[in-house]
């Protein structure tokens, strides 16, 4: 089962499962991509910081996931994509107290919120990246 297949504001610890598998997944790509582009000096260097960026994103996927589902419970509004700004936002704060900074805080919160938000709205619309285009 996918995360779209399962109800909004039900079962949170399956879908934050879910997210933290994509983000661990995402994190992990990254991190390879880093190692590639910016080559360390030791093996050790290189696991420090595989680890490091893998687990910060699977920390966010996580987050993610709780924070949408619970805001949804608690606002009993499960199909409202103001959950997933709420979720994008929490992670985005994670991400700023992880890098130890406001600003970065701030906007990772404002641009992870919004990208949720227009990906719950645009999954509600039937909004298609790829395709042909509907007539």
């Amino acid at each position: 089962m996918g995360y779209w297949d399962l109800e909004e504001g039900k079962d949170c610890v399956a879908k934050t499962w879910i997210t933290t598998k994509i983000a661990t997944a995402i994190g992990l790509v990254g991190s390879a991509y880093h190692i590639v582009a910016f080559p360390p000096e030791t093996a050790v260097e290189a696991l420090t910081r595989a680890t490091s960026g893998t687990v910060t994103m699977a920390a966010m996927g996580a987050i993610f996931g709780m924070a949408t589902c619970l805001s949804a419970q608690a606002r009993e509004a499960p199909d409202d994509p103001t959950n997933y700004f709420i979720g994008g936002c929490a992670s985005g704060i994670f991400l700023g107290a992880r890098t130890h900074s406001a600003i970065t805080g701030t906007t990772a919160c404002f641009g992870l919120g919004t990208l949720a938000m227009f990906t719950k709205i645009g999954q509600m619309e039937g909004w298609r990246l790829t395709g042909p285009p509907k007539l």
